[in-house]
């Protein structure tokens, strides 16, 4: 990360690390608590209510990382600090619905499809501006900027599309809306990339607690045998 940031004359401050720690047993997140991770990152909203329980007696951050249906929003807005993966109004009223109910808020991150790929959840860059135009009536939700997730490429030219594309498209938000400030882009195979073409939030983690014991289409689903 340093090092990505040098390159692209950017503080390294200026982007934060997220790991993300979806498969890894909560008695391991003790130990990565220990050594000074405080925000984790899941994929599923099962998986991550089940570690919040295991680890309550730690302060932790949770950030939800992956598609949310909407009849696991209340799930997630009862615990979570930010939500990486904000694709549709349907999603946002029952996430602000249940918030209100909590008095609680929750940060989040409007999901975009960069790669124009259909097994990739996110909105159509055309249906973004609209979008970010129907945030302001639900309350309870602080928008922080765009997600994406770049093409699963060898084709680094391609990745780095993605990633200018989400770029632009947040300029465009800021106009409308100026709470769109950030930029959440990259992974353990990309994130410096993602740091070059202006990531302010990277999604790491097999390359900080290895390899998975599921396969990324687990997890992804259109990924077959990935």
């Amino acid at each position: 990360m340093a090092d990505a940031c040098a390159r692209s004359s950017r503080p390294r401050a200026d982007v934060r690390l997220q790991p993300i720690t979806k498969t890894v047993p909560a008695n391991i997140l003790r130990f990565a608590h220990a050594a000074g991770v405080t925000s984790f990152g899941e994929n599923k909203i099962q998986e991550a209510a089940g570690k919040r329980d295991a680890l309550s007696d730690l302060p932790i951050r949770w950030s939800i990382v992956g598609h949310l249906q909407t009849n696991k929003a209340a799930n997630a807005a009862r615990f979570a600090d930010e939500f990486h993966a904000l694709d549709s109004m349907r999603l946002a009223d029952a996430l602000n619905a249940r918030l209100a109910r909590d008095g609680r808020t929750l940060d989040v991150y409007v999901q975009v499809n960069t790669s124009d790929e259909d097994t990739k959840f996110g909105l159509h860059p055309d249906a973004l501006l609209p979008f970010i135009d129907t945030l302001p009536r639900f309350e309870r939700l602080r928008p922080r900027g765009l997600m994406t997730l770049a093409a699963f490429s060898d084709d680094m030219v391609r990745v780095r599309t993605c990633f200018r594309l989400l770029r632009r498209l947040r300029d465009e938000a800021a106009r409308r809306d100026s709470r769109i400030a950030e930029l959440s882009m990259g992974m353990s195979g990309d994130f410096e990339m993602a740091i070059e073409e202006g990531a302010d939030v990277v999604r790491v983690g097999q390359a900080i607690f290895g390899r998975r014991p599921t396969p990324d289409s687990h997890y992804w689903p259109g990924l077959v045998g990935a």
